[in-house]
């Protein structure tokens, strides 16, 4: 289980990247909360997200440290309630630049269409090695939700996110 935690990250973070650059969202401060998360057929392990700040803090400095800059470089910051929160620029709200073979952290994207306000796709991740498809639908300009379903030797992970947007302005990351 622990080592499905830093994957987790990415598909956050490639969500977040999907739907700002893929609709007419605010800029500003977003919050993204796991409304589902199953690891390899183990029942949903959502509500333990609230847990991954003091899980963090659990790991080796070096390993910890890792992470957190990952996360820092991407504008994401860990809330100590295990949302993630994370500054879209009026820029990347602007700007519609989603396709295929998009690179998104370890993952690449495939088969990207749009339709209305849901985008939808295939993923190819590495570190860990796996494949599914994504699927993202805008409920209006303060509001998202995504789903990943991505297959791996490690097990199956389902993944769904709540977006919301928090605040124009975003400041330091809050945590």
């Amino acid at each position: 289980m622990k080592r499905a935690h830093p994957l987790a990250f990415g598909i956050a973070a490639l969500c977040l990247a999907s739907v700002a650059h893929a609709a007419d969202i605010r800029p500003g401060l977003w919050e993204f909360r796991s409304t589902r998360l199953n690891l390899g057929g183990l029942p949903d392990m959502s509500s333990q997200m609230a847990q991954l700040p003091q899980y963090l803090k659990s790991l080796p400095p070096d390993m910890r440290r890792t992470i957190e800059q990952q996360m820092a470089a991407r504008g994401v910051a860990m809330g100590s309630d295990g949302a993630v929160r994370s500054c879209i620029t009026p820029e990347q709200a602007r700007h519609d630049n989603i396709y295929s073979g998009k690179v998104e952290g370890n993952c690449t994207l495939a088969d990207v269409v749009k339709t209305g306000n849901t985008v939808t796709g295939r993923l190819r991740c590495t570190q860990p090695d796996a494949t599914g498809r994504f699927e993202a639908r805008l409920d209006g300009a303060e509001h998202f939700t995504t789903r990943v379903d991505l297959k791996s030797a490690q097990g199956d992970m389902q993944v769904d996110t709540d977006a919301r947007w928090l605040a124009a302005e975003c400041g330091a990351p809050q945590g």
